[in-house]
């Protein structure tokens, strides 16, 4: 008899994919739909938008690519349809559910104009411990709040403010519900309880009502079922359940195989992250939340570096013009090219230090990139390493963090997103941390652990443990080298960990100079 299988979407930044999971953690079929662009392109700088229905309408078109490869009646075996979609992605809805304006993507770099509120005391809190401005940046951030004073009109005709997962759940089954571990963004929720939250911190950042919010179900849920029109346009059976499972970054741990405290998920995407999982809720930072896991009853903490590996795209398109016609002729990608140039650098990049921070992140709304030390024996590729150390380097700084603010200590790394195709990236990343780093038997540990937590909801299997010994394989394992862990430590403790400090007062006063001005 056929295995039963779990249709995953998995809406991304750049591209949809449609995957088809069974029992053992295997694609059996996939499709991908990639996006002409990310977002509508805008003369206003900063802005990052998309059509109401542009996500459904790449998941139908990933879903009819996947029907007609089917040539062994897979889709007849489907047991549940899961989506898992990227975070902080929102849209307003009138009192019918119609979006009244585009989607505002995560990307999004528009700022309100005014200031939280916070009670006397909050505010007196979040000034003893130097989290103001930190406070005022999540307020600004908020899309929630730019609707309210931009487009006012538009905020009093909307009954519903709602993530993209919710959305994407009413487009395929008629049914305006979400799963509490979807719930990530500027959007005042309890991530401890995982509800709404009626008074407390979120309220002062995004204080949307709660008859404005989306009714919440238990992550791993059945939301409804595949409607007539998602049945028509894709080829999934009507009626099949619609699983709510968790935002992308906690289905890639949970697909990482990062269910206890002594592992980590290290995510080397656009964003790049260092995800933990605790059955115990922490602030990985002062005043910022753990996230739901994947897995009820446990939380994601997480340290996010805003532009990760996008600072790769950023150098290569700024400075690598020659290597990427080279590319081209060879008919290879350009980082493959860069990749080799690693081995003939140095841990370290004689000297040269950098630090990540092309975009502040919530902990520090004033810090800059840095490239510290240069000489004139540099060259590109000293450069090109030195992105990778400093990307490594601050996300191993954040896990120290959250060790001390957690109790965890971790013993091994799961690595996934796209810079970790690389063998040299995920070797040097190895050698930062001195830890083992390990790679899963697929890329897509998003759209698994998406499909996990569905056969979990399903009746599939009787824990996450049977489930993920049963689906997650480790496939490589990096050893560190630990006379070039060595020379991390000693760049790490002598120069890197002092930079963002040291260097506060003068990126205040740099914004004046740049477009946060």
């Amino acid at each position: 008899m056929q295995d039963p299988l779990v249709l995953t979407f998995d809406l991304g930044t750049q591209s949809m994919k449609a995957l088809l999971i069974n029992k053992k953690g295997e694609t059996v079929l996939s499709s991908q739909v990639q996006y002409e662009y990310p977002c509508i392109p805008s003369e206003i700088r900063g802005r990052a938008e998309q059509e109401p229905d542009f996500y459904y309408d790449r998941l139908c078109e990933a879903g009819e690519l996947l029907k007609k490869k089917d040539t062994q009646n897979f889709f007849s075996h489907i047991i549940a349809v899961t989506v898992t979609c990227i975070r902080d992605t929102g849209l307003i809805l009138d009192k019918d559910h119609k979006p009244l304006r585009n989607i505002i993507v995560w990307m999004d770099e528009r700022r309100a104009k005014g200031d939280p509120k916070p009670p006397f005391l909050h505010k007196l809190l979040f000034a003893s411990v130097g989290m103001t401005e930190t406070i005022d940046l999540l307020y600004k951030s908020a899309q929630c709040n730019w609707i309210m004073e931009e487009e006012p009109e538009l905020w009093a005709k909307a009954d519903k403010f709602v993530m993209i997962s919710s959305y994407m759940n009413y487009k395929l089954t008629g049914q305006l519900k979400d799963g509490d571990a979807n719930q990530v963004g500027h959007i005042p929720f309890d991530y401890r309880r995982r509800k709404w939250m009626k008074k407390g911190l979120s309220r002062c950042v995004a204080d949307i009502p709660l008859e404005k919010l989306v009714d919440i179900v238990d992550s791993p849920g059945i939301v409804g079922s595949i409607n007539k029109e998602t049945s028509l346009r894709t080829g999934i059976p009507e009626g099949i359940p619609v699983i709510s499972t968790a935002t992308d970054k906690a289905c890639e741990a949970l697909g990482l195989s990062v269910t206890t405290e002594d592992k980590a998920a290290i995510s080397l995407g656009t964003a790049s992250t260092i995800q933990f999982c605790s059955p115990h809720y922490f602030e990985p930072c002062p005043f910022l939340p753990s996230y739901p896991s994947a897995m009820p009853g446990y939380y994601n903490g997480e340290y996010q570096l805003y532009r990760g590996y996008w600072i790769l795209t950023w150098f290569i398109r700024n400075f690598c013009k020659e290597e990427k016609t080279l590319a081209d002729k060879k008919g290879v990608c350009v980082e493959a090219l860069l990749d080799d140039t690693l081995k003939d650098v140095p841990p370290g990049s004689g000297g040269l230090v950098h630090t990540p921070h092309l975009s502040p992140g919530n902990n520090n709304p004033f810090a800059k990139g840095v490239l510290m030390g240069l000489s004139d024996y540099h060259t590109k590729a000293h450069v090109y390493r030195a992105i990778i150390e400093g990307i490594d380097l601050e996300l191993y700084h954040a896990m120290l963090r959250m060790e001390r603010r957690s109790g965890q200590h971790i013993k091994e790394l799961y690595i996934a997103g796209g810079g970790s195709v690389s063998d040299e990236v995920v070797q040097i990343c190895c050698d930062v941390f001195g830890l083992p780093v390990k790679r899963v038997q697929t890329h897509e540990a998003c759209g698994l652990g998406s499909s996990i937590a569905a056969f979990m909801a399903m009746g599939e299997f009787s824990s996450y443990e049977e489930a993920v010994r049963n689906m997650v394989h480790d496939k490589d394992v990096f050893m560190p080298d630990m006379e070039n862990h060595k020379v991390y430590m000693e760049l790490y403790e002598d120069v890197y960990r002092h930079i963002e400090k040291n260097n506060t007062k003068l990126f205040r006063k740099l914004r004046k100079f740049g477009k946060e001005s």
